[in-house]
């Protein structure tokens, strides 16, 4: 049976975690760890069969595939050595391949070593089309995202412009940008940008619109997707996870599903 090492034990690794115990995944929660102990603990109350608490070197080393549900730092400090290692690597912090020069690392440590990187579709949908879409020839890719003042709290962007998120009372364009300049701007808010930059035409072409609105009380992501197949719409409004009200629920349950089709006879969708 596949085993399983989880890095970051919030809210994403919290629901992947509790997943897996349950026997939704053909797999087994070896090791967890979390730069917060206090999470660790706390996640394994929640568990009927006890992972270990390790550290990255060791869970890496125990665990068939690795899942970062940690952050983009934690990408750049373990991704590699989970790679080499001859470890699949699921990434949730998809923002850490906003710099094309880490992707191709990443890639080349992947082929070098016969290993995966995968990367789920998180808080959006419309993913697979994108990819179908993108063996021919892509003319637009946008994303509009809209959330409450309380979901851009700590953003770089918002700190570096001195924006009051109390100020707003009307839904308003914060940001306009490419998916290289919001991820940076917005590193815990749009991962999906860089993951759409990925299966579609690069971030330089991702077109980034990030609105705030008061009266938002989901996380809204629109996308809209032109080129020579066509044009196709997504709108998903997401409901915060049960663990964290900051986190979409549809992006820890897209990490569940990855994880089932890794261990799964048959695959569905492109």
């Amino acid at each position: 049976m596949l085993k399983i090492g989880v890095i970051g034990c919030g809210a994403i690794g919290t629901e992947l975690c509790m997943a897996v115990d349950r026997g939704l995944v053909n797999a087994v929660l070896v090791a967890i760890y979390d730069r917060n102990h206090e999470n660790c603990k706390r996640l394994l109350h929640m568990l009927n069969n006890k992972p270990r608490i390790l550290s990255p070197e060791e869970l890496i080393s125990v665990a068939d595939v690795i899942v970062e549900s940690a952050s983009a730092d934690a990408v750049h400090e373990f991704g590699l050595l989970a790679l080499e290692s001859g470890k699949d690597l699921m990434i949730m912090s998809a923002g850490a391949f906003a710099d094309q020069d880490v992707l191709d690392r990443f890639i080349e440590a992947a082929r070098a070593n016969k290993c995966r990187i995968y990367i789920p579709s998180g808080a959006i949908a419309g993913l697979d089309g994108l990819k179908s879409a993108s063996i021919a020839e892509i003319d637009k890719v946008i994303l509009n995202t809209t959330k409450n003042p309380g979901g851009f709290k700590g953003a770089p962007y918002i700190i570096e412009n001195k924006i009051d998120l109390e100020a707003f009372h009307t839904k308003t364009l914060l940001f306009e940008g490419n998916a290289r300049e919001a991820i940076a701007a917005f590193p815990a808010n749009v991962n999906v940008a860089v993951s759409l930059s990925l299966a579609g035409t690069g971030t330089e072409n991702t077109e980034v619109r990030v609105f705030v609105d008061p009266k938002a009380e989901r996380n809204i992501h629109e996308i809209v997707i032109e080129g020579t197949f066509g044009k196709f719409t997504s709108r998903i409004e997401n409901v915060p996870s049960p663990h964290n009200p900051r986190t979409s629920y549809l992006a820890a349950l897209s990490a569940i599903a990855t994880l089932k089709k890794i261990t799964e006879p048959l695959q569905i969708g492109t």
